[in-house]
């Protein structure tokens, strides 16, 4: 089996990834959870994120010798504890005052990095300033293609080790949630120039790589053709996203999408993912289908709502336990040997799909009682 790893301030009080969630709903505003946790219009698309992956299961080997498991990698040069980053949020300083700095002062401390998102307090410098580890900068567009190299220089000049631009919010999606309780975000309400997002096209993802020497990331990749067309123009990164099901509604679940933009690009970038990845289990899924690493939005909000940075650690620290012993049961001993032979697909669902699914002991039952 493998080592357990040292445990963080917070290892006695919080055991399981489940237990920050009821944590961090007693810490946030109604308005705030229903922005957390919500989606877009009949939230299908979230809900099939969770059942993409609900309906992979394994293929165990055994009689191997997984007495050491290594859970590191590396991406885009940097190193990383386990093969995850936390991703682009927006107003993460609803969840805690100190916002991107503090996610990224957890994510630091542990060894992987931080997506800052444009619309997330402190701002770019401060966020940077704070994370002492790799980290990457993630831009909306707002502004014509002078603007968007001004964000380049800046993220360079503040230590980001990539730039990621998001593609997949031409048009502001309808979060019911939020519009019921006629709750709008402050960076939405005073946002402007969207309709230079509306207008960024294959044209500027070119002019991008003529132009800037930083590695580039695309987020948003929902199809083959896309991901065919990131490759056409050198990106670096391919992210596979549906904005946690944020965006467009009635979409394919993420991991039902990786697939075919693995078999597309076929090496020439590489391929990250999001989308319902909240264990340690569903991290091996998607390294074993091809992925060089994978992202988390809503998991590790709970930890920072919950305890802050100390909090994104221990979060980050369960997922990394969760993924050593999934893979020693593998009989995997490093994720380079992870790979499509380890997954059946196809596996029925046992748990109705929900944004909160992977984590059954919330839901009580006669034979189980609520924790």
């Amino acid at each position: 089996m493998p080592e357990a790893p040292h445990l963080s301030e917070l290892g006695g009080d919080y055991q399981t990834l489940h237990e920050f969630i009821p944590a961090a709903r007693a810490k946030v505003s109604d308005n705030t959870w229903g922005y957390l946790i919500g989606a877009t219009e009949t939230e299908t698309t979230m809900r099939r994120n969770r059942m993409a992956l609900d309906q992979i299961a394994f293929r165990p080997r055994v009689c191997r010798d997984v007495s050491h498991v290594d859970t590191s990698s590396t991406f885009l040069g940097m190193k990383l504890r386990l093969p995850v980053m936390l991703a682009p949020v927006g107003s993460l300083e609803s969840f805690h005052p100190g916002g991107a700095a503090e996610a990224g002062r957890g994510a630091s401390g542990f060894g992987v990095p931080i997506i800052v998102s444009s619309v997330t307090k402190p701002g770019l410098e401060d966020s940077a300033a704070a994370a002492s580890g790799p980290k990457v900068f993630q831009l909306y567009v707002r502004g014509d293609d002078a603007w968007i190299d001004d964000i380049v220089h800046r993220a360079v000049d503040a230590g980001y080790n990539a730039f990621a631009i998001t593609v997949d919010t031409a048009a502001y999606s309808r979060r019911e949630r939020d519009i019921a309780a006629r709750f709008v975000k402050p960076w939405r309400a005073a946002a402007t120039g969207h309709e230079f997002q509306a207008g960024f096209s294959w044209r500027n993802v070119a002019r991008f790589k003529e132009k800037h020497r930083i590695p580039l990331i695309l987020k948003g990749i929902a199809t083959a053709e896309d991901a065919e067309a990131a490759c056409d123009l050198d990106v670096d990164v391919v992210y596979v996203s549906n904005h946690g099901g944020r965006q467009l509604d009635q979409g394919r679940g993420a991991m039902d999408v990786l697939p075919e933009v693995l078999d597309t690009v076929h090496g020439r970038a590489k391929v990250m993912i999001d989308g319902g990845i909240c264990r340690g289990t569903d991290i091996v899924k998607a390294i074993a289908m091809g992925a060089d690493a994978v992202a988390i939005g809503r998991l590790y909000c709970y930890g920072l709502a919950a305890e802050g940075a100390a909090g994104v650690g221990r979060v980050l620290e369960l997922l990394e336990q969760e993924t050593a012993v999934a893979m020693a049961l593998l009989g995997v001993a490093k994720l380079a040997d992870l790979n499509r032979d380890y997954l059946h697909r196809g596996a029925p669902s046992v748990t109705a799909p929900h944004v909160h699914s992977a984590f059954p002991l919330l839901f009580p039952t006669p034979e189980r009682p609520a924790q």
